[in-house]
């Protein structure tokens, strides 16, 4: 999917937002299932190493939404859902780690990638970590997804472990590395308050 044609001689700049997810439509949740297969197919670190099929995707995704402690953010092509990530504040008993979440499960379909929704997505994962208190977000990549990496490493994440038998992929074991960056490194980490309300993401412009 590229850019849209316009009158000749002309180019129209393909339309891109990010968005949290509160609910989803038919329409939004194929076009979401659509994407997760084709990224799961093109060797993703979205867990699964095989498409799991459409029924069990529905109900992942449908699940997500239920599940308290889990923001689903969905990347948008031309106003179709082409990826989405997850971002996953601490369950209330893990006092000692309540002042981080975790970016998961990020993924942007390979027919809609050359646009910066990547990175549009993870920046807007962080914008919502920050709005909820988070001092730090982690995350954790398999050795072989060079072009996330390279993404991580240039929006500042640093490297602080590593895992030689992180994965499991088609018979063969992987490695796995682990990321955090600081979010806001003008305050002292504390717990995120019980009242925050959940970010806003406007449409990008």
């Amino acid at each position: 999917m590229g850019t849209m044609s316009g009158p000749p001689g002309s180019t129209v700049a393909p339309e891109l937002m990010v968005e949290r997810a509160t609910e989803l439509s038919d329409d939004d949740l194929a076009a979401l299932c659509e994407a997760a297969d084709a990224a799961i197919l093109d060797g993703g670190g979205f867990g699964w190493v095989n498409p799991p099929g459409r029924q069990a995707l529905e109900r992942y995704f449908r699940g997500v939404l239920l599940v308290p402690e889990r923001e689903l953010f969905l990347v948008r092509l031309n106003g179709t859902i082409v990826g989405s990530a997850q971002l996953v504040r601490p369950p209330r008993n893990n006092e000692a780690q309540a002042f981080s979440a975790t970016l998961m499960h990020s993924f942007i379909a390979p027919y809609a990638r050359g646009h910066g929704l990547a990175t549009l997505l993870t920046k807007r994962v962080e914008e919502g970590a920050r709005a909820l208190g988070y001092y730090a977000l982690n995350l954790d990549v398999r050795e072989t997804q060079v072009v996330a990496i390279s993404l991580y490493t240039s929006l500042g994440y640093t490297r602080w472990g590593v895992n030689p038998v992180y994965a499991r992929v088609r018979g063969k074991t992987v490695g796995g590395y682990f990321y955090h960056k600081i979010l806001r490194p003008e305050v002292e980490a504390a717990a995120p308050s019980d009242e925050a309300a959940p970010p806003e993401c406007p449409d990008f412009e």
